[in-house]
């Protein structure tokens, strides 16, 4: 069966639907590949001399920064493009809560994967494999109303 005549069995509703978990998923992957990207290039500067508390501080600020550039993206990208919504106080209010909590969630986790001995590298993977789907039913939550 080809993609085509699964998309013509469903109704305009699950399209839309549909579309938006697409979408979410290209934004959410770029958004990631981001913040990762900017998390890999900071934790370069935090030394293997350095005690464990302190690197794991480090390693926290440096998501927290990847975090935000990432953020600021995803918040236009969202809007524009995933739920093609216009962006306004009310929606940019919601938005930034949803991801507050994601981001406190983030933070809670990688660093229980960091105790664990999970290396700085790879800690975040199984972080956002846990966070983005919540991540998801937030900002979809907040957006649509």
């Amino acid at each position: 069966m080809q993609t085509k005549d699964i998309l013509n069995r469903l109704d305009a509703d699950q399209r839309q639907k549909l579309g938006e978990v697409v979408r979410f998923g290209i934004v959410g992957v770029a958004a990631t590949l981001v913040q990762y990207a900017v998390y890999w290039l900071l934790i370069q500067f935090i030394s293997d001399e350095m005690p464990a508390s302190r690197a794991q501080f480090w390693s926290s600020v440096a998501m927290t920064v990847g975090y935000f550039i990432s953020f600021v993206f995803n918040f236009y990208a969202s809007t524009h493009y995933t739920f093609r919504v216009k962006a306004n106080a009310r929606r940019g209010a919601g938005f930034a809560f949803s991801h507050l909590v994601n981001y406190l969630l983030q933070m809670v986790v990688l660093n229980i994967f960091l105790w664990m001995g999970v290396s700085r590298e790879i800690a975040p993977l199984p972080m956002f494999c846990i966070c983005v789907p919540v991540n998801f039913l937030l900002v979809r939550f907040f957006l649509k109303r």
